[in-house]
């Protein structure tokens, strides 16, 4: 097999903290153990999926706030926010504030789009606005530069008792540099470069060229090649890849068959673009630590990347996290050149 051209920096993971209606409480406490957990593994990361109107983590702002009080190092992120559902400056402290709290450890992970199933929640999310809303890049670019200290007015100073400033307040040194963006396409990898931000990939691509490559990895290459080449900081730039990966080394026979049965479920969506959009996903990769590092160093993407978030498949029990992650840490990560950290 040929060898990952960057050892493995930095390990993380990604989870989407499911919920049961009845009892939503448990599932959040279930969220931050496995974050608790992360960091006494050595994770260097730990992200939150966002879901609205469904059952998994609605207000990732605020579990990371919680989280920054349970955890004393891993780094926690974002991946991400759908910037459709939020306004910029209101975001913008809403992530320094917690940023503060946590010590500079959040890793804002955004995109843009309308909301899903937009036409059905617009007047619930944008009663008065809802057909004059821009959901495009220009949404992340307002706040990058909330976040980055331009002015969001032309007035400060003091007004009777009370002192004002014309940039979103708090401010968070080093935020900036930490905001992610999330694509799946060439423009999307092209922009979040040109702007300073870093690179989230995940388990989905965009196959735009039907008669150009359907293979993923190379795809994925392309759009992490386009991105350092309009980044300023060029091969040094930040990029992290999602994909799902199961390591089953300390799994009994029922969750081996679980994981298994899960994977070949959704196998077949990867066999080709899918719907309008010509989404491509990257097969599950299921195995024991060396079977996966063996497939991961012969990914296109992965032997550029030096940064990872593998995903958690969304509807597994908490035990299962926590054989999942355990595995992870001590094996896969070792098998693919990383070193815990603390």
């Amino acid at each position: 097999m040929p060898p990952t051209s960057r050892p493995l920096r930095k390990l993380g993971f990604l989870t989407i903290g499911l919920f049961d209606e009845a009892d939503p409480r448990r599932g959040h406490e279930s969220t931050l153990e496995i974050i608790e957990l992360g960091e006494r593994l050595g994770f260097d990361s730990a992200w939150l999926r966002h879901r609205h109107l469904q059952y998994g983590i609605s207000s990732p702002v605020a579990v990371m706030a919680a989280a920054s009080q349970r955890t004393s190092r891993i780094e926690l992120g974002t991946a991400v926010i759908p910037l459709g559902w939020e306004n910029p400056l209101r975001l913008a402290e809403d992530l320094a504030t917690v940023d503060l709290l946590s010590g500079g450890r959040v890793n804002p992970g955004v995109s843009v789009g309308p909301p899903m199933h937009y036409d059905q929640v617009k007047e619930a999310l944008y009663p008065d606005t809802a057909d004059a809303e821009d959901f495009s890049y220009e949404r992340v670019r307002r706040l990058l530069d909330f976040v980055r200290g331009k002015p969001a007015t032309d007035f400060s100073g003091v007004e009777g008792f009370e002192v004002f400033s014309d940039r979103v307040q708090p401010q968070s040194p080093g935020l900036g540099s930490r905001l992610w963006y999330g694509g799946g396409s060439l423009g999307s990898a092209r922009w979040a470069g040109e702007h300073g931000m870093n690179f989230l990939t995940s388990s989905v691509v965009k196959a735009e060229h039907p008669e150009e490559t359907t293979d993923f990895a190379e795809i994925q290459l392309s759009h992490v090649r386009a991105f350092r080449a309009a980044h300023p900081d060029g091969e040094a730039a930040r990029v992290s890849q999602g994909l799902v990966v199961i390591p089953t080394d300390s799994a009994s026979p029922a969750q081996r068959a679980k994981y298994e049965e899960f994977a070949a479920k959704r196998t077949p969506r990867t066999a080709s673009p899918q719907g309008p959009a010509r989404l491509l996903f990257a097969p599950d990769i299921v195995g024991t630590s060396e079977e996966i590092a063996e497939r991961l160093r012969a990914h296109a993407a992965f032997r550029e990347i030096d940064e990872v978030a593998f995903a958690l498949p969304f509807t597994f029990e908490h035990e299962d996290y926590v054989q999942i992650l355990t595995d992870m840490a001590t094996r896969l990560g070792p098998a693919l050149g990383w070193q815990p950290a603390g």
